[in-house]
């Protein structure tokens, strides 16, 4: 079983260095342009299913994807894939704030934002929707697409030093993570791939 799991590729807010979270905002012309790539380098991969978040940049980052790689499949949404919901902080610039530089710096030990989630909720969500993932162990290969902070949240239990929360660094749009996983034992065979 392979379960490829990508990030978004990059809108406007990622650009301006802007926090979006739960806002849906589209790729821009780079960040389609960069799935686009991935999708052509996956050609030899058949997925056979696709699970993303609901927000649009992580569909349009799956649609193009499959698109690119010639695998006509549809997409299942699934809300456990979604980012961090920031509440109150959502479109604040990531250079203004201490909360956030904090955020970046220790987010293990963070409270949730108001009226939003801490990192430890979001890898309650996440790690759930993936364990239950690999647990299928059914030998298929799956497409998953997820943003950044949801993307480490999500395979925390899979690093080395989990205290390393963002594991060196955030993962960059449009990177790709690939977990093979055999009677439901996991374990990350190539980490935050760019093309």
């Amino acid at each position: 079983m392979l379960i490829y799991i990508v990030r978004h590729g990059q809108t406007m807010a990622n650009k301006e260095r802007i926090l979006q979270g739960w806002k849906d905002y589209p790729l821009i012309e780079n960040g389609r342009d960069a799935a686009a790539v991935a999708g052509q380098k996956m050609r030899d991969i058949r997925f056979d299913e696709c699970i993303s978040s609901p927000l649009m940049r992580a569909k349009e980052t799956a649609q193009i994807i499959l698109r690119e790689s010639g695998n006509d499949i549809g997409i299942i949404e699934d809300a456990r894939l979604k980012e961090m919901n920031f509440g109150d902080y959502e479109m604040t610039s990531l250079d203004t704030t201490y909360e956030l530089k904090q955020f970046f710096e220790d987010p293990l030990s963070c409270d949730p934002f108001p009226n939003g989630e801490n990192v430890r909720m979001v890898m309650k969500r996440t790690q759930e929707f993936l364990r239950e993932l690999i647990a299928r162990d059914d030998g298929k290969t799956y497409l998953v697409a997820t943003h950044g902070c949801a993307l480490r949240a999500m395979l925390n239990f899979l690093y080395e030093d989990k205290n390393d929360y963002w594991h060196g660094q955030v993962p960059p749009n449009c990177c790709v993570n690939i977990i093979e996983a055999v009677g439901g034992k996991a374990k990350l065979i190539a980490e935050d791939m760019v093309w």
